[in-house]
């Protein structure tokens, strides 16, 4: 018997395909419908074959996107989403905000994060600014920066410098550096 259903839904299906493609062929669109403006942007849906990790992207605009994972490791699963965005990305450099979300659940609990972050790219320059809070947790900031300046056709000049806290705990860390090839 329910092979029978089974059989009856596939001839629905395809007999419906047949007539909306019929209907969509026979009928032209006005202009203003096809035009550029009116085209969706396309979503991508792709698994990772090692871990089985299920990731969604999604562009809004030319500018931003959203994202998103899910996954499973041993006992836990965790889920990420967020939305990025492109605030300029001309002669100054380029610069990128995100803001996201993240949950975990394992046999031991589960945990909520959400924050965000700023990337900024210049010619000689990066920097970075990641700010996220566990709920009922602490608070976790990551900053770094850095700089890379020519010296000459054969040699550069580098600073770079890091930042992290977490919590109370904090540490720092700074290197400087003078390449030179021969």
């Amino acid at each position: 018997m329910q092979s029978i259903y089974v059989l009856v839904c596939l001839v629905a299906a395809v007999t419906a395909q047949e007539i909306v493609q019929a209907e969509v062929e026979n009928n032209s669109y006005p202009t203003w419908y096809v035009h550029p403006d009116h085209l969706r942007f396309r979503r991508q849906l792709s698994a990772d074959p090692r871990t089985g990790d299920v990731s969604y992207h999604h562009a809004i605009s030319d500018r931003g996107h959203v994202f998103g994972t899910l996954g499973s490791r041993g006992d836990s699963a965790f889920g990420k989403a967020g939305y990025k965005h492109n605030v300029f990305n001309d002669g100054r450099g380029k610069l990128d905000a995100t803001g996201y979300g993240t949950h975990a659940i394992s046999p031991y609990g589960s945990s909520n994060h959400f924050g965000g972050r700023v990337d900024y790219t210049g010619a000689h320059s990066k920097a970075s600014l990641d700010v996220s809070k566990q709920i009922h947790g602490m608070t976790s900031v990551d900053a770094a920066a850095g700089g890379r300046w020519p010296i000459g056709k054969n040699g550069d000049f580098s600073l770079q410098g890091t930042y992290n806290r977490i919590g109370r705990f904090q540490d720092y860390g700074a290197r400087a550096g003078l390449n030179y090839r021969f």
